[in-house]
């Protein structure tokens, strides 16, 4: 496969993961999930959306593997281990922030829209005290922190960014038709990725 062909079918392939990804991040595809798994939703639809958006990656970190394409560059140590450790520490904000985000994962809060306001506020803590959105940090780092770099890798992670960002957008305006005022207020205090203003949490 040449250099061409192979950085097409990746495109196509990111492409249909980035559909599938997210169709199931919709609220009415939630909405037939919780038509099957009713009450069960909110417990179960997380952790089935994580392991399906685990295994349609795998074949695209497969094709990238096969047909990285041309190297452009690969950082020497010890600058190396200090990029590896900055995608540890990622990681480990990716799983902070789950932990942290209730207002993000409840789905029947989701699909009742504004009047899940009624039942429950916004109640920002932990790292959402600093950043409104630290998956878009942490995937950004997680990137951009590899030690090398490849023509096909630069693509994928190009297309990455920037879904990456539309999907912070999409977030933004679904947690704002939840809480309306609420969050708006959230916005404007807390930054989206850059915790420059320190931790600030409305409410409290």
């Amino acid at each position: 496969m040449s250099p061409q062909e192979s950085a097409l079918v990746l495109v196509i392939y990111l492409a249909c993961f980035a559909a599938i990804h997210s169709l199931m991040a919709s609220l009415p595809f939630k909405r037939k999930a919780q038509k099957i798994l009713g009450h069960r939703t909110s417990q179960w639809y997380p952790v089935i959306f994580s392991l399906t958006a685990f295994v349609t990656v795998l074949p695209l970190v497969y094709l990238v593997y096969l047909f990285p394409g041309k190297v452009l560059y690969v950082i020497p140590a010890p600058w190396r281990w200090a990029m590896v450790a900055g995608q540890v520490l990622a990681g480990l904000l990716s799983i902070r922030a789950f932990t942290d985000a209730p207002h993000r994962f409840k789905v029947p809060l989701q699909l009742a829209g504004s009047r899940a306001s009624e039942a429950e506020s916004l109640k920002p803590r932990g790292i959402y005290c600093w950043m409104r959105d630290p998956f878009f940090l942490s995937g950004f780092l997680l990137i951009w922190l590899t030690p090398f770099m490849t023509t096909n890798i630069l693509i994928l992670y190009v297309m990455v960014t920037v879904y990456l960002y539309l999907g912070s957008i999409h977030w933004e305006k679904r947690l704002f038709a939840q809480f309306g005022d609420e969050y708006r207020e959230y916005q404007m205090k807390v930054p989206r990725m850059v915790p420059w203003r320190g931790r600030t949490c409305p409410g409290e």
